[in-house]
């Protein structure tokens, strides 16, 4: 997937997080981290140097680390809620991480280097 797509999805992926709290009538403490999380993805799009950036401090590559350690953290997260019995919050966290996880694995995070490569290797 290309950068331009990955920070179209990091946008849309922020709006779902705005919205979900309302839509799954998330606990009030569940509410509070999804915002943050929220808040936190769009800071880190924002600031991400790719297309969809808009101060450009962060590298690509190193939103992609961010990305896949978050969808790490928050299986974890999953699993808590599921042994705090809060099914909805167990459901909504690991399918986040799930899709997250994907959205890494599908995502080149190194497209000028695969560039270079691919034109040295035409020549």
């Amino acid at each position: 997937m290309s950068s331009r797509t990955h920070g179209i999805l990091d946008y849309i992926t922020v709006l779902v997080l705005l919205i979900s709290p309302t839509l799954l009538e998330l606990q009030s403490s569940v509410a509070t981290f999804t915002y943050g999380l929220a808040f936190i993805h769009l800071i880190l799009t924002f600031f991400t140097n790719f297309e969809a950036g808009v101060i450009k401090l962060v590298s690509f590559k190193i939103h992609g680390t961010i990305e896949i350690v978050v969808s790490i953290a928050l299986i974890g997260i999953a699993i808590w809620f599921r042994i705090s019995h809060d099914n909805v919050s167990f459901y909504f966290y690991l399918i986040f991480s799930v899709v997250l996880f994907v959205l890494w694995v599908a995502t080149d995070y190194m497209p000028t280097f695969h560039k270079t490569i691919d034109k040295d290797l035409k020549t």
